[in-house]
């Protein structure tokens, strides 16, 4: 199933229904008064968290969402029904903004949590409104208001406790595989991992926390460049960094430098976020290199591939999961 984070649609809310002129028409009374009903308000277009969905796949070829408009008002002051809400169907973690002005319309992350995209016009007031003293037969009423429509982009951004941050094929998806049930696909080229991926980790204690393998970042991913956005917007949303580098590069300590600088261009909040940082592939390197390629900044050496320092990479996240995050940290993009 492809894993789709962005889309844009074209909503229309409910057009309000109008008031009605109407008169009274009853036996022996010849001059009833006016009686026209009040038009009903147009449906609006809202969106509600499903916690069973977890992309935007279902909205993919839904291009333009209408509400129902609002039926028109009747005599006997009868108010006409109000046009049907048309519901939009989102996972958690869901942020809509209005496509043309770039402002953010609502962030949905709670299950059944919901916000109007697009709201239904009023409906017009029939003519016993406009009854006075001097004008007792009105024969004016109100047309109902348009509803409000517009072009809304959906994007999506995962909620994970632990976000695996790394270049393309230093074995962010074998950890994954190793600690979770996930299925990702592995190959040892770059780029593999071309859509987000999730498992869920089961610990002790009947503990269990999620774990994000995102796609690998490059130099410039800031700007865009290789899958960058795409991957940045995802990681805003996790609790715990888990950087993952592989230790027979050149120079493992300048690709963390990299790789924090890039977190920092996109938003430098980001480097408030709790985070370890893992040396992987031990398996491919003798001890005594373990040991030099280590230096200082990295907290495991571990290897995905045969499960060497695994464990202990777990513990310190349980550890860490089970400690509320700084105050300021990115919770909330």
């Amino acid at each position: 199933m492809p894993f789709i984070d962005e889309v844009e649609l074209q909503v229309s809310a409910g057009h309000g229904g109008a008031g009605c002129v109407s008169f009274r028409h009853e036996k022996y009374v010849p001059k009833g008064g006016p009686d026209g009903g009040d038009g009903g308000k147009g449906g609006d277009v809202i969106a509600e968290v499903d916690s069973n969905l977890a992309t935007l796949l279902d909205l993919r070829y839904r291009k333009h969402i209408k509400a129902g408009r609002g039926k028109h008002g009747s005599g006997a002051l009868k108010t006409g029904a109000e046009g049907a809400d048309a519901l939009i169907r989102v996972p958690p973690g869901t942020l809509i903004f209005d496509a043309e002005a770039g402002s953010l319309i609502g962030e949905l992350i709670e299950p059944g949590q919901r916000v109007v995209v697009a709201k239904g016009g009023l409906g017009g007031r029939g003519n016993a409104h406009f009854k006075s003293a001097t004008r007792q037969v009105p024969r004016k009423a109100q047309p109902g208001l348009p509803g409000q429509s517009g072009l809304i982009r959906i994007e999506l951004r995962l909620i994970a406790d632990v976000g695996l941050v790394g270049y393309p094929n230093v074995g962010k998806s074998t950890f994954l595989k190793a600690v979770s049930a996930a299925e990702p696909k592995i190959a040892d080229y770059p780029f593999t991992t071309l859509q987000p991926q999730l498992g869920v980790v089961e610990r002790s204690h009947y503990r269990t926390y999620t774990v994000a393998d995102l796609p690998g970042l490059i130099d410039g991913a800031h700007e865009g460049k290789g899958l960058g956005f795409r991957f940045l917007r995802h990681i805003q949303r996790t609790k715990v960094l888990l950087f993952i580098l592989d230790i027979t590069s050149e120079s493992p300590g300048d690709d963390l430098g990299h790789l924090l600088a890039e977190l920092s261009a996109y938003d430098p909040r980001l480097l408030d976020k709790p985070r370890r940082v893992v040396l992987n592939k031990a398996d491919l390197v003798d001890a005594p290199s373990r040991h030099r390629r280590r230096h200082t900044f990295a907290d495991f050496i571990i290897s995905a591939e045969t499960g060497l320092g695994v464990e202990p990479v777990l513990a310190e996240l349980d550890d860490m999961l089970a400690t509320p995050p700084p105050v300021d940290a990115v919770t909330r993009a």
